[in-house]
């Protein structure tokens, strides 16, 4: 929310000296989430003033249209003389009134004006724009036409406002009030100690059979509505340059008479408003639930399919307005440019569901300015005062006449009360705040309190997200200052920490870390079409994803089945901003439904889901096992004066698998597989023994070449995905420590001979167990294939380090080992030793 300061002291006497910066201050320290304060019209330096154009001369021979035109700025140039300028925009013609920068004035942007010479002709100085002056989109497209009765030489800089600071305030989801200047202007007044002139205490008529008839027929939906009738409007009547250049800094683009005020109020006290051509209007305005399927046509001119749940304003021929999110376009307000205009409009304000509010808004992806304010929750008692307020206004700028008709539907309701003890807030903030002290705060708020040691509190309208002693509790607080607030340590209840799972993910995290690995926090969300550029054929079940009814994107629907998408734009993006050697890993949740789950039923908003229903909801959940990923490119190893660097590969994919299960003291066992997105060659597959079985785990290697280029990739980039559920449970529990032996090694080498079929992990785990207890460590050094060998044959090398406890072994022992590893190998994989 926008909030000029100069539009906000109308409602406060905040101090002359008080400047945005101040109030923000003021403001934060009472909770507003003030994000900027920007200064209007810095550094702007007049004479900036009000011309009349006398000619205007064509020039031809340009490449576009070029005017060079004489303007009276009065005694502003020091002569009284025409003012000769060059202009190129085409919106203004003789007579017309409009805003010149003469040379010596230097606009926003630091730009200073001289007399130049340009297109043959010496301009001094400018014709100006909107956004020259930076008030940004007047809705005009160019030059800046003032009303004829202003005159010449005028200051322009005061007659547009163009100094002033506007504070710029991220309003929180329950704080609906301070999305207008009189919700703001309140917190103004409560932070400064000083009394609020409220806009929206103004003399409402009462209502009477006489006005415009309107039948309600959902009051859950719609529990307040207001109808005033204003006619003889002066349709060619303009908005005033004071109530666009507020709507400007506010964030609004001016529009036509009618809907500017009726944003202004909107802005003003923050209850939505409509205005409808009544001539356009057949028949009584009604309020009811639409029908499935509905069709219906907004002022954005998009067409709508309604939903049963949705609210809509209707006359006798069918819906006219989407309730609290966009008017239709059947009876939208005619523009002033128009063969005719309206002279006659009704104004709706009413007050609807938050609920029903949002939910329209998100199902139709519409979201307005009065949807957010519905649904964060505004004031139903502001209705009568806002058709008020819009009624003078129309009759003071449009030379209307209101009808002394004033329709107002009322669902009969109680306001809401809350009971607490006085010392309350004192025992949630652990200050003694005293009963004097919570019962002012709460006054200041709008409260009316009761009562001495149990205070009896009615809440304000404009403030329904107070619903309970806590909320009251929070309102002392931060208006005496959460500053004043002790810092207190908690003390956290013995025997509480983490679980082992949380532990498991955290030394994974501080693993990859430590490998040179930076973590990438990615959205979980995916696209079929993503998962086709991975190569994922439609029977993986990779492509069976949950969908999501309301996403955030509409390319990217469906929640992630896989952590490489998010991983690998990543990538993407880093190395296409510069950075070429990228190592990135993510842990989290993918989502894998088995197409058992049953249908999520929608849970009741106005009482507590029962047990059962809970457990229905949780039973309609995917599974989520957590998964850890990584992806590199480029250098693995940087060269240097050290020696030669090193690209990342396949292998170091592998190497981050197996980081990871050491974290949970599990051994991998690697073989080679054929799984996308990974190169056939390249991938290898990654098992673990769960429960008494090896399972497949993960899968590492390099990425498929049509991947890489479907994606835009470094060449040769590589991934690694694991499941981090399965490790966990192929895990023997706590780690233990090695086991220092003061005794030497033995180390004996063997080359074996195999098919070339062979995978050297079932060598490997052969000569593991038939080393026994007394094997140390067994490292792969070299493979070797070649004519010596023969055809469709490879040589292994392995290197085994022997060390026992409690002795130094003999060679003997050593040896035995040895032979006993390799025997199981021969049995086992068919392995003889190399040179046998």
């Amino acid at each position: 929310m926008r909030i000029p300061l100069s539009w906000l002291r109308e409602y406060v006497d905040l101090p002359a000296t008080e400047t945005g910066r101040d109030l923000q201050e003021k403001l934060v320290a009472t909770g507003l989430e003030v994000e900027t304060v920007e200064q209007l019209g810095a550094g702007l330096k007049g004479p900036l003033v009000v011309g009349q154009v006398l000619t205007i001369e064509e020039l031809e021979g340009f490449k576009k249209p070029i005017r060079f035109c004489t303007v009276d700025v009065g005694r502003a140039n020091g002569t009284g003389e025409p003012q000769e300028i060059v202009c190129g925009a085409r919106n203004f013609a003789v007579g017309d009134k409009v805003v010149v920068v003469l040379p010596g004035a230097v606009l926003p942007g630091d730009f200073a004006i001289a007399a130049r010479k340009t297109y043959g002709k010496t301009s001094h100085g400018m014709i100006c724009s909107g956004d020259e002056l930076g008030m940004g989109d007047d809705g005009s497209g160019g030059i800046i036409v003032l009303p004829p009765e202003h005159e010449v030489g005028t200051d322009a800089i005061e007659l547009l406002q163009l100094v002033d600071e506007v504070l710029d305030i991220a309003v929180t989801a329950n704080r609906g009030d301070c999305l207008s200047l009189r919700g703001v202007a309140r917190e103004a007044a409560i932070a400064y100690g000083l009394p609020l002139r409220d806009p929206a205490l103004l003399d409402v008529p009462a209502p009477n059979a006489n006005g415009y008839p309107v039948r309600i027929s959902e009051p859950a939906g719609c529990d307040r509505f207001t109808a005033r009738t204003v006619t003889g409007l002066n349709p060619e009547a303009r908005s005033p340059i004071w109530l666009r250049r507020r709507l400007q800094k506010a964030g609004m683009r001016p529009i036509s008479l009618a809907v500017d005020i009726t944003n202004y109020v909107m802005l003003e006290l923050g209850q939505p408003l409509h205005a409808y051509d009544r001539s356009l209007v057949q028949g009584a305005i009604g309020v009811r639930r639409a029908e499935q399927g509905e069709k219906f046509t907004t002022l954005d001119g998009a067409k709508r399919v309604l939903d049963a749940e949705d609210l809509v304003i209707t006359d006798d021929r069918g819906p006219i307005g989407l309730a609290g999110v966009m008017g239709g376009a059947n009876t939208e307000i005619a523009d002033h440019d128009a063969d005719a205009g309206t002279t006659d409009v009704v104004i709706e304000a009413a007050h609807f569901d938050p609920v029903s509010i949002a939910r329209t808004a998100r199902r139709h992806k519409l979201s307005s300015e009065a949807s957010k304010r519905f649904e964060r929750g505004v004031d139903p008692q502001a209705a009568s005062a806002a058709a008020q307020r819009t009624v003078d206004l129309l009759v003071l700028l449009a030379g209307g006449t209101a009808d002394p008709g004033v329709t107002e539907v009322i669902a009969p309701s109680a306001p809401h009360t809350i009971t607490l003890p006085a010392d309350h807030p004192d025992k949630v903030a652990g200050v003694t705040y005293g009963r004097e002290t919570v019962v002012r705060r709460l006054q200041q708020v709008g409260c009316d309190v009761y009562g001495q040691d149990n205070l009896t509190v009615t809440v304000p309208s404009w403030r329904p997200d107070l619903v309970e002693p806590n909320d009251l509790a929070e309102e002392v607080i931060r208006l005496e200052g959460y500053e004043n607030l002790p810092s207190t340590l908690p003390r956290p209840p013995a025997g509480r920490g983490l679980t082992e799972r949380q532990r498991l993910h955290r030394r994974v995290g501080r693993a990859l870390g430590g490998a040179g690995y930076v973590e990438a926090l990615n959205y979980p969300f995916i696209s079929d079409e993503t998962l086709g550029k991975l190569g994922i054929e439609q029977d993986d079940p990779r492509r069976t994803t949950v969908k999501l009814v309301n996403p955030l994107s509409d390319e990217e629907p469906a929640l992630r089945t896989t952590m490489l998408p998010g991983l690998l734009e990543a990538l993407r993006r880093n190395d296409g901003r510069g950075s070429h050697d990228l190592a990135l890993f993510e842990t989290g949740l993918v989502f894998r439904p088995t197409g058992d789950e049953p249908q999520a039923v929608r849970l009741p908003v106005d009482r507590r889901p029962t047990d059962e229903e809970i457990a229905g909801l949780d039973a309609a959940l995917p599974r989520q096992p957590r998964h850890a990923a990584v992806v590199l490119t480029g250098a693995r190893e940087q060269a240097g004066w050290w020696g030669n660097g090193r690209p990342a590969d396949w292998a170091d994919a592998v190497e981050a698998a197996r980081t990871i299960a050491r974290e949970a003291g599990v051994e991998l066992i690697v073989r080679g597989d054929q799984h996308a997105p990974w190169h056939p060659g390249r991938c290898a597959a990654l098992f673990a023994v769960v429960d008494g079985a090896e399972t497949l785990v993960g899968h590492a290697g390099e990425l498929h070449p049509r991947v890489i280029k479907a994606l835009h990739l470094p060449e040769r980039s590589c991934a690694m995905e694991i499941d981090l559920d399965l490790v966990e449970r192929a895990g023997t529990g706590a780690l233990q420590a090695p086991r220092i032996s003061t005794f030497p090694v033995a180390t004996q080498d063997v080359a074996l001979v195999v098919d070339a079929s062979v995978p050297a992990a079932d060598v490997e785990k052969a000569l593991r167990e038939g080393a026994g207890e007394l094997l140390e460590s067994l490292r792969l050094f070299d493979v070797f294939t070649g004519e010596q060998l023969g055809e469709g044959r490879k040589s292994l090398a392995y290197a085994l380090r022997f060390r026992a406890s409690d002795r130094t072994l003999t060679v003997d022992e050593a040896s035995a080992a040895r032979d006993a590893a390799v025997a199981l190998a021969a049995e086992r994989t068919g392995a003889v030793l190399r040179g046998a």
